[in-house]
């Protein structure tokens, strides 16, 4: 995935700098697959209960964190019981700070004693690499004014919560995700990365998705000073973590109105992947529409596409179809319980209509379709989270729509790699919550105290 539009250099390179890594100590805890997870914002409910059970000790009491009633810090605060928790809230966030330096103090989270760039690797077992990146500290810059290149819109909320959570804790708790074009004469990075993988890991791990994770630390200068140099002349995507480097950037500001000077808020942690060796893989992001029928919802949306029932048809068939139509043309399964429709051939005036300021790159975009046309215009329903529920899996959005009569679920195709780089790089952005890269990278392997420089 080349980035920059052919011939254009990045206003200024990237900066990842080496950084004295928080790990956990695997003596102390029942395994760092039962520490780690997946990223905050693709964690069911389900699956978070699963996390918290596997070990007193998961990340996802930092990056999740619930202002619970049996924390020490918090016993006798006037909460509902023993074990009760609330959403994330000033407390919780609190409450989070309060852990992470009791881990520290008892040893269960540990400093690395030099600073270091993380070489990170996913791989299925006795099969290939997935994908293989450097871990370090992101010098910021403003978006679209630097060497970061954002594709995809944020909402406020998301964006003070990360910031809040960080600025209580004092660390970066897990990565964003950034690819780049290593392919420039030398590919000096590579060369580094193939040297480090010769030695022994950190850490080796496999989780119950099937993936091996491994980590090494570069911590030689000399080797640090190459990848400085190499990356130095290469602009990045954000692949996933726009909410969160938008909440670096808040968060860098507010100190700076503070009056701070330089500082750990200046950088951001980071996983860079070259995607010419490690091309992405993107999946939909799909949409739960609580009150609304998937009947009442064909209906509506019959005013500007083409809308076909597909009687009888299982889950698995609803999806082969809309894989079928996406091949060819925009498309959507619409479901809920054992109803599906597919709508296909959206209106051309109708979504100029709906999108009147946005160009025909733009409206082309199948999230922007679904955004804008089907949900805004036909079912006057706003995509944010307060009125959708956004599911990175089908099969869970559509297993959520079977619970009740009155949810609608909205199955989307992924959009293409390369429309991607070519809104980004036209400054556009695709909306929120539109592209899922993968595999995304695990929380927990490594935190980003700024404490520690």
């Amino acid at each position: 995935m080349q980035i920059l539009p052919s011939g254009a250099p990045p206003a200024a390179g990237l900066v990842l700098a080496p950084f004295r890594g928080l790990r956990y100590a695997q003596d102390r805890v029942s395994g760092l697959a039962e520490v780690t997870s997946p990223p905050y914002d693709v964690i069911a409910h389900d699956a978070e209960d699963h996390l918290l059970a596997s070990d007193p000790h998961n990340i996802v009491r930092l990056i999740l964190p619930r202002h619970v009633a049996d924390n020490p810090r918090t016993a006798g605060n006037g909460a509902a019981g023993p074990g009760s928790a609330v959403p994330a809230t000033g407390a919780a966030y609190a409450d989070a700070a309060w852990l992470l330096r009791d881990w520290q103090d008892s040893g269960i989270l540990v400093a690395d004693p030099l600073p270091a760039l993380y070489l990170y690797e996913q791989s299925l077992p006795a099969g290939p690499v997935l994908q293989r990146g450097l871990i370090g500290a992101l010098r910021l810059a403003p978006l679209g004014a630097g060497p970061v290149l954002p594709h995809e819109d944020v909402i406020p909320g998301p964006v003070a919560g990360r910031r809040q959570l960080m600025e209580a804790t004092g660390a970066n708790l897990e990565p964003i995700f950034l690819l780049y074009d290593g392919s420039g004469p030398g590919a000096v990075t590579a060369r580094v990365i193939d040297r480090t993988i010769a030695r022994k890991a950190l850490v080796a791990i496999h989780t119950d998705d099937g993936i091996w994770h491994r980590l090494w630390a570069v911590t030689d200068p000399a080797e640090q000073a190459e990848i400085a140099a190499d990356l130095g002349t290469h602009q990045a995507l954000i692949a996933d973590g726009h909410h969160r480097y938008a909440a670096y950037l808040q968060l860098q500001a507010r100190k700076r109105k503070a009056g701070a000077g330089p500082g750990p808020w200046d950088a951001g942690l980071a996983l860079l992947v070259d995607s010419t060796e490690f091309p992405p893989r993107i999946g939909a992001i799909h949409r739960l529409v609580p009150g609304l029928r998937p009947a009442a919802a064909a209906r509506l949306a019959e005013q500007a596409f083409t809308v076909r029932a597909l009687p009888g048809a299982t889950q698995e068939a609803a999806l082969a179809a809309l894989r079928e139509a996406g091949e060819r043309h925009t498309a959507f399964l619409v479901a809920g319980g054992q109803e599906f429709y597919l709508l296909t051939d959206p209106d051309p005036e109708a979504a100029r209509a709906a999108m009147p300021d946005r160009s025909d790159r733009w409206r082309a975009l199948s999230a922007a379709v679904m955004q804008e046309l089907l949900l805004g215009r036909l079912w006057h329903v706003k995509d944010d989270d307060e009125h959708v529920e956004v599911h990175h899996d089908a099969g869970e959005a559509l297993r959520a729509a079977a619970s009740s009569p009155d949810v609608t679920a909205v199955i989307c195709p992924p959009i293409a790699a390369d429309v991607v780089r070519d809104v980004a790089a036209h400054g556009e952005k695709v909306p929120r919550k539109s592209t899922s890269f993968a595999p995304k990278p695990r929380s927990g392997l490594v935190l980003r105290s700024f404490a520690l420089g």
